[in-house]
């Protein structure tokens, strides 16, 4: 019988680390297997931007916040941020990001100001009027 060997190690915690890809955590396990955000439904847009709530907990404050929410908390206390710049900042795929973000609103930590619909943005023609009439003055 021919064994196969492998250089790789056989400590059991290294099938949980790549290398080149550092940890691995499938998202779902991030989420609790949930993929909507919070009983609601809310949608988050990518464009929708996110502020801190001044009575949000500290990086170490609620216990009760997974290490992903407090990673949201802190890059939004530097700053109010878009969806799609959280999940860059935390590194996490965007619609882990709109399910943990569900959460923190759930837990009034954090407050969303949706996009405007395009439907509701002043016509082109009307800001050019706008322009050339500044322009004229």
């Amino acid at each position: 019988m021919t064994e196969y060997t492998t250089d790789a190690p056989r400590d059991p915690g290294s099938q949980w680390y790549d290398g080149e890809a550092g940890p691995l955590v499938r998202p779902y396990a991030v989420t609790g297997g949930r993929t909507k955000p919070g009983p609601t439904g809310v949608r988050f847009d990518l464009i929708a931007l996110v502020t801190l709530d001044p009575g949000a907990p500290g990086a170490d404050g609620d216990t009760a916040l997974g290490p992903e929410h407090r990673a949201l908390i802190d890059l939004c206390r530097v700053e109010t941020q878009s969806v799609a710049e959280l999940a860059a900042g935390a590194d996490l795929p965007v619609g882990v990001v709109r399910v943990l973000l569900g959460d923190l609103l759930e837990l009034s930590c954090v407050t969303v100001s949706r996009p405007v619909p395009p439907a509701q943005l002043p016509d082109e023609r009307i800001l050019r009027e706008v322009i050339a009439g500044l322009r004229a003055l």
